[in-house]
């Protein structure tokens, strides 16, 4: 039975993360997704905890009432979604081993986009993504580098901050005397080929890594933390977060002109630029590893809305 006052850790009969490993991503999940599936499971078996309900008696008001307590709390649309389908693909298991009778949360949609996913408007114009690079550390010293490659491989080759998160010596291969990457996000493994100015960059970051006597292997982390604490372990999301929002704010181009740009607005950077350079939208699409064409045309959508504006057409002066 399926109980919210007993430790969410084994409320299958076994060891809850051995289950996450056999049932999420058939069986392939990274060990930050169940990560996260485990965290957003405890987060919701205690607000059940909270209000006395037990989770085989859950039904879909509840799931509902969550919902609404996640957007009163100012959750962004993306984080709730996030919540509500860890919930689902729990419940979903218990139901197939015969642990709950129905799931209550199969038909609970997260709350829709108040925005227009077409207005996209965190990024950065091509000056602005040169301003950018310009202000980046050009030192030789491992944390510059480290910061340097980090930010070029987002405002340069569009990578996702999770993806470089998780990439490891091994992920670096080598084609015809160039290096690319193989980035995995969003259940996915992509090829990027990298520039010669980024190229350039982790050569460097690497050959004096090794030259200070560290063994890379193939799952070292590319991205590490030199702090004294926690040298040479993985660098956290958070750690990534502050390297390019203080990039950002010493170009003095994370907060402007009622913008504010994030990791993931130098990926829109990226898009933005590739449409306006021209390229077809399916070159895009394969570049950024877009699953759905529909996201890589916001970008050709952006780039007409500004270009060629339909209410000139319109034959009023007005002075």
């Amino acid at each position: 039975m399926l109980t919210s006052d007993r430790s969410v850790l084994v409320p299958f009969g076994r060891s809850f993360r051995q289950i996450l490993d056999d049932e999420i991503g058939e069986g392939n999940a990274s060990n930050d997704t169940i990560k996260t599936y485990n965290q957003q499971f405890k987060l919701f078996v205690s607000w059940c905890r909270d209000r006395s309900l037990e989770l085989n008696q859950l039904a879909e008001p509840h799931i509902k009432e969550y919902r609404r307590y996640l957007v009163e709390k100012g959750l962004k649309v993306a984080t709730i979604a996030l919540k509500l389908t860890v919930i689902r693909r729990i419940f979903d298991i218990a139901v197939e081993r015969g642990l709950m009778a129905h799931n209550p949360a199969t038909k609970v949609k997260p709350p829709k986009h108040r925005k227009d996913a077409k207005n996209c408007d965190n990024y950065l114009e091509l000056s602005e993504a040169q301003k950018l690079v310009d202000f980046l550390p050009s030192g030789n010293t491992l944390p510059q580098l480290r910061d340097r490659l980090l930010v070029l491989l987002m405002v340069r080759q569009g990578c996702r901050q999770i993806g470089l998160y998780r990439l490891n010596i091994g992920d670096i291969i080598r084609r015809k005397g160039k290096l690319g990457l193989q980035i995995t996000a969003k259940g996915s493994t992509r090829t990027v080929p990298l520039t010669p100015d980024v190229t350039k960059v982790l050569e460097k970051y690497l050959e004096i890594r090794r030259a200070g006597g560290e063994e890379l292997k193939k799952d070292t982390p590319v991205f590490v933390s030199f702090s004294r604490n926690s040298a040479r372990q993985r660098l956290t999301r958070r750690s990534m977060q502050a390297i390019v929002n203080k990039a950002l704010e010493q170009a003095s181009l994370k907060h402007c002109e009622n913008r504010t740009v994030t990791t993931h607005g130098l990926r829109h950077t990226v898009g933005y630029l590739l449409t306006q350079a021209g390229k077809p939208l399916r070159v895009i699409q394969e570049a950024l590893g877009h699953a759905d064409p529909r996201t890589t045309a916001i970008y050709a959508h952006i780039v007409n809305l500004w270009k060629d504006n339909p209410f000139d057409s319109i034959g009023l002066n007005s002075g």
